[in-house]
């Protein structure tokens, strides 16, 4: 049964589907021995599939939950040569990658995986997986500011989505306070773009948590394997939509 060529690509762990309709669109694919540039192209098991130069090779997926620390790129490479999610992984063989991103400041729970499809589904906005995050925050903020996001803020034009706030602490004398903000989201700086727009901007943030798991148990820049009943779980949540 012949497949679209950016879901092979994401199920041998080359990239996410998204990522792999651009390195198509870049030329760097050959099916047989052809350059393609089609996203449409569709490819049979007995096709050899090479990106740059390369054959891909369908791997079995693996599926890690990583405590990002701050100051770390989530990409599996940067121009500039800083430290990336990826240099925690060096033991593992499969070519895996972070679902999503996290804020070079930003610490917390990232998802690596080389599963290109429960990749698309985890960031597709269809799917509302909920993620929620800890922010402290300048300023204290006020009830009806704390409505505003609760009912969506105008961020570049486009307003966000409800979100779902608690207020865990404040300091009065640093004027400062602690939100926990949940959305489904995952637009780039949305929780920064949020807070920033009524008023508040973030000193420090982390995501606790990604649809039913957290961090419970580890230590920045510590990772563990997904158990099979979650990977299943994640994969029945975004199956309802």
């Amino acid at each position: 049964m012949a497949e679209r060529l950016q879901k092979i690509m994401a199920k041998a762990g080359v990239a996410s589907r998204r990522k792999s309709e651009e390195i198509i669109l870049a030329g760097r694919v050959k099916v047989n021995g052809q350059v393609v540039t089609e996203l449409g192209t569709k490819v049979k098991v007995s096709d050899e599939v090479q990106v740059d130069g390369l054959p891909i090779n369908k791997e079995a997926p693996v599926y890690y939950l990583f405590y990002k620390p701050r100051r770390i790129i989530t990409s599996v490479s940067d121009e500039k040569s800083r430290k990336t999610v990826l240099d925690f992984f060096e033991d593992v063989e499969q070519r895996i990658y972070p679902v999503g991103r996290l804020d070079y400041d930003t610490s917390g729970l990232l998802l690596m995986t080389n599963d290109g499809d429960l990749d698309n589904r985890l960031t597709h906005p269809k799917y509302e997986v909920e993620k929620t995050y800890v922010a402290k925050v300048e300023g204290i903020p006020t009830n009806d500011e704390l409505k505003q996001l609760r009912i969506g803020v105008v961020v570049n034009g486009h307003k966000t989505s409800p979100a779902k706030t608690n207020v865990l602490e404040t300091d009065t004398s640093k004027k400062t306070a602690v939100v926990q903000l949940t959305i489904h989201e995952g637009k780039n700086h949305e929780v920064k773009n949020m807070f920033k727009a009524v008023g508040h901007p973030v000193k420090k943030l982390k995501r606790e948590s990604f649809a039913f798991l957290n961090l419970r148990g580890l230590q920045p820049g510590d990772y563990r394997p997904l158990k099979k009943f979650e990977v299943e779980k994640l994969y029945e949540i975004t199956e309802k939509r």
